[in-house]
């Protein structure tokens, strides 16, 4: 399970670096992909397979189904964590990502969620205060 966050930079040939506690959870290569809310995801190949399996059974007649599909399997990427536990980051996700120096890794329990340091403390500013809401919500169509 991925959980919690961590603050790293990249590095000048735009690595990142995996904290040691997911690497051995994802393996020697992950998949990354354009995310929502301005991040990228990551995840093992294992969980990729799923999801891509999920998104393939998608009606191809629907166009909201093709706008996302293409928007989240046409910008994925495969990369092998090295041996310093690293992944290299595409420039177009990069720029996607509006990533700068300093990252934010945030483990959501089967992806992590890459963030410019500053995007994150926008958003998770923005849903400290919501937090209550969305957990009546949730409660309200039986998640809690």
């Amino acid at each position: 399970m991925l959980i919690g966050h961590y603050v790293h930079g990249l590095d000048d040939k735009k690595r990142l670096s995996i904290p040691s506690k997911w690497r051995s959870l994802l393996g020697k290569k992950v998949v990354m992909t354009s995310g929502l809310d301005k991040s990228l995801f990551v995840f093992s190949t294992k969980e990729w397979q799923k999801i891509a399996e999920k998104l393939s059974a998608c009606s191809f007649t629907s166009q909201e189904a093709r706008k996302f599909t293409r928007f989240f399997l046409a910008n994925a990427f495969d990369a092998d964590i090295d041996s310093m536990g690293r992944i290299l980051i595409p420039q177009q996700l990069i720029n996607f990502a509006e990533l700068k120096d300093k990252i934010v890794l945030a483990g959501i329990y089967n992806r992590i969620e890459i963030w410019d340091d500053k995007i994150w403390e926008k958003y998770s500013a923005q849903n400290n205060q919501s937090a209550d809401q969305v957990a009546t919500k949730l409660c309200e169509i039986g998640i809690f």
